[in-house]
Formats: structure tokens, C-alpha cells, sequence
């Protein structure tokens, strides 16, 4: 993640920031497990409408399909963290 809380090549720890409605790719990771909590907003991911305070795991090759209903921010922890480990699905 850029900007990295913490960064390894065992995890990396990311605040992310979206803004409602922005369009995020879909994508997966081959070898990394993603454990996040929505700090703040609402959206849709892998189906699920989630809140802040919820949990969710995001396993390797999982689609990541999130909506932003609002502005959101995600602490993320991607374990481990491997350059280039992420694929978009067109």
C-alpha cells in the first residue's frame, strides 16, 4: 500500500481512503490473505453491504468488487506482502 503504516516482506498495513462512488478495479491476490476493517462509510464487498466496525477476509485468488456507498476508509493488513501480487479481472 502506498502510503504503508508498516511494510515488510512478510505483511503490510495500509489506511486506505475511498471516496463514495469511486470506481475500484476488480482484483484478486494469488498468494496474499487480506484481513481489513472498515473504519468509516459503507460499502458492498464480495456481495455483503458492511459497516464500520465489520471485519472481513479477503483469501488469495478471492475478487475483490467493492462499491463505495460512502466515503470510506480500510485498514488493511495484506500478509504477505509480495510486490506485483495482484491481478485485475477485466
Amino acid at each position: 500500500f502506498d502510503p504503508s503504516v508498516l511494510k515488510t516482506d512478510q505483511f503490510e498495513v495500509g489506511l486506505l481512503t475511498h471516496k463514495k462512488g469511486e470506481v475500484w478495479p476488480k482484483h484478486y491476490h494469488a498468494v496474499a490473505t487480506e484481513y481489513n476493517v472498515l473504519i468509516t462509510g459503507s460499502m458492498t464487498i464480495c456481495g455483503e453491504v458492511i459497516t464500520p466496525g465489520t471485519i472481513f477476509v479477503l483469501e488469495p485468488n478471492e475478487v475483490a468488487d467493492p462499491i463505495f456507498h460512502e466515503d470510506c476508509q480500510v485498514l488493511c493488513v495484506k500478509v504477505p506482502s509480495i510486490k506485483g501480487d495482484k491481478y485485475e479481472v477485466l
